[in-house]
């Protein structure tokens, strides 16, 4: 698989949600999805309210701690912002250069 396409996750469910963390099953719908990346939702596509720059902190695949995920698979994930997360079923979050 070429890694260079920017990673996709599609929101299945919330499991965990507080201002500044999230806890959400995921399906990886493009690219590799890398522990440390950060993603946003895309304005206007997919009605998802979030655009604040959201860090991946970890993935669980069952029940394991693992540093990717790829397309189909689905995955526990971690978030966490320094904004509000806004985050709901159906939402495709997409990976994002990292800020220094």
């Amino acid at each position: 698989m070429d890694d260079n396409y920017a990673a996709q996750l599609q929101i299945y469910s919330m499991e965990e949600n507080s201002v500044t963390t999230a806890v959400c099953i995921v399906r990886c719908v493009g690219g590799i999805a890398r522990t440390g990346q950060q993603f946003v939702s895309l304005p206007g596509v997919d009605g998802g309210g979030n655009h604040s720059r959201l860090t991946l902190d970890w993935i669980h695949r069952y029940e394991r701690p693992v540093d990717f995920l790829e397309p189909p698979h689905s995955a526990k994930v971690h978030f966490s912002s320094r904004e509000f997360i806004d985050l709901k079923k159906g939402v495709v979050i997409t990976a994002v250069e990292t800020e220094d």
